[in-house]
């Protein structure tokens, strides 16, 4: 593989949706929709670790141009099928990502995590080479470190409402609540970084099984 991998991210809570037909509709249609679509490489479903009516789906991309390909067109947006616009509907949008993976560039998600964090924040011009200096060589290094961390990757937005996402594929959700995680996460540098971030979006996720 080639070149930098994308990530679509698509986030609701469905409390206003019957949950029965919330997961039928993900799991008959939709999700099998976008496995059929070359270049998807991964489609995982999550639910949050603490309200279990906030829906994450994940997708790996060989790259973000397979969002403009004319098999995804095909089924995205306008042509969405009468059942996804009726379920979507009923349900409140938490987010949308289309983005870059700038650390490590080329991986995928792996298939046997039971929990993910999903950091979302947007971090003020004036701060953005020293954040990325930090989170690159210092921030996802030390996570990745972290007893039941299995991948921590980094992405950078193709516009939306965050610039920049971070996931880290965990043992279980647990992880990120740890007193190692903690001190991996804060150290002198994040604080001093902190305050230059903003529109923080995080997100502690189980894996979603039927």
């Amino acid at each position: 593989m080639t070149g930098p991998m994308g990530l679509l991210v698509a986030g609701f809570n469905f409390a206003g949706a019957v949950e029965d037909e919330f997961n039928d509709w993900y799991d008959t249609e939709h999700i099998p929709e976008r496995k059929r679509i070359p270049g998807f490489i991964t489609a995982e479903r999550w639910l949050g670790a603490d309200d279990p009516k906030v829906s994450i789906a994940t997708y790996d991309l060989e790259s973000l141009e397979v969002l403009q390909s004319a098999a995804y067109r095909a089924i995205a947006g306008d042509n969405l099928s009468p059942w996804s616009k009726r379920v979507t509907g009923k349900c409140q949008r938490i987010c949308r990502f289309e983005a870059v993976q700038i650390l490590p560039g080329a991986q995928a998600g792996p298939a046997d995590a039971g929990g993910m964090l999903l950091f979302a924040m947007n971090v003020k011009p004036d701060a953005e080479a020293e954040f990325n200096e930090w989170y690159d060589t210092e921030h996802v290094p030390r996570l990745a470190q972290v007893p039941g961390c299995l991948l921590a990757r980094r992405f950078r937005a193709n516009g939306g409402t965050h610039r920049y996402i971070a996931t880290y594929h965990l043992v279980a959700p647990e992880v990120c609540a740890s007193k190692r995680w903690e001190e991996a996460a804060v150290t002198p540098w994040t604080l001093k970084l902190r305050p230059a971030t903003f529109d923080r979006l995080r997100l502690v996720l189980r894996r979603y099984v039927r």
